[in-house]
């Protein structure tokens, strides 16, 4: 007798980078997408046979990227998720379950001519879209968002314990990488203008804020965004804290009020949460 069962399982191809090339006459647009796909469903025979008969090989995923970029277009990071994640459930009998992962690479338009880039730095988009039996979910993203106040913040009060020695501050610098996802109630949203909304809401959050902690800029950076998108359900967020410590100078005669600091990269608090409105939907996979 078997001491073992399969547990949950899913497969796909990770990573494939499609780059849609749209030309209005003289003037083109960019869309760049790295996508992952991961397909569940019938999938016992596979593991405990090697019987393949229900495997759409991970080759025909990353063929189905390119041809649908090319029959359909790429009119936003969300949409084109759902179509595939639809495709592929809707297309073979034994996938139950499709979770389509997407990062967008953004470019910014350079001279006059009307087809010349440039790599735009800063965040990069993200979107994640599960579709199966148990209903359709899209969460929207960013991630890499480097933000910075030199002012309005302050870290005190906090438990002192014998390994305590992080002096009390009421000025300091705070620093983040923003990941940012956010889910959608349905899946009907503008998905081009719901993403630079919840961008500002996010970044007028943080600099608006007077912050005792990064807790606290965390909460007001989500609950923002849920206050400008109606739309939108839940906000989740991973803020690591980009430490920066101010140099003592006095060994060399000078002063230093805060002016001077040492960026270190390692180690760093880790400070994450979610935002949920009242009332928000169960999330079902959506996380998952």
């Amino acid at each position: 007798m078997s001491r073992s069962r399969l547990g949950p399982n899913r497969y796909g191809k990770a990573e494939t980078h499609v780059v849609r090339v749209t030309r209005d006459g003289d003037t083109h647009h960019i869309r760049d997408l790295t996508v992952s796909v991961a397909l569940s469903g019938d999938m016992e025979a596979v593991h405990l046979t090697g019987d393949n008969s229900n495997v759409l090989t991970t080759d025909a995923q990353k063929n189905t990227v390119f041809a649908f970029a090319r029959k359909h277009g790429i009119e936003s990071p969300e949409a084109f998720a759902l179509l595939l994640a639809r495709h592929f459930v809707g297309s073979q009998a034994a996938v139950h379950h499709a979770r389509v992962r997407v990062e967008e690479d953004a470019w910014e338009r350079v001279g006059d001519g009307g087809h010349s880039f440039a790599r735009r730095g800063g965040e990069t988009r993200t979107a994640l879209v599960h579709h199966g039996d148990d209903g359709t979910h899209v969460v929207s993203g960013l991630k890499d968002l480097v933000v910075l106040n030199s002012g309005d913040s302050e870290f005190w009060g906090y438990v002192k314990d014998e390994y305590t020695t992080l002096p009390e501050t009421h000025d300091r610098i705070l620093a983040t990488e923003v990941a940012a996802q956010w889910r959608h109630a349905d899946v009907d949203a503008d998905w081009e203008e719901s993403y630079p909304q919840a961008r500002r809401h996010l970044l007028e959050a943080f600099a608006g804020t007077y912050s005792l902690s990064l807790q606290q800029t965390l909460y007001a950076m989500g609950d923002r965004v849920l206050d400008g998108l109606p739309g939108v359900c839940e906000v989740r967020l991973s803020l690591p804290n980009k430490h920066h410590f101010v140099v003592d100078l006095e060994p060399f005669g000078l002063d230093n009020d805060n002016e001077v600091f040492f960026a270190a990269d390692r180690p760093y608090g880790l400070i994450e949460g979610a935002v949920v409105r009242d009332g928000a939907p169960d999330p079902g996979p959506a996380w998952s």
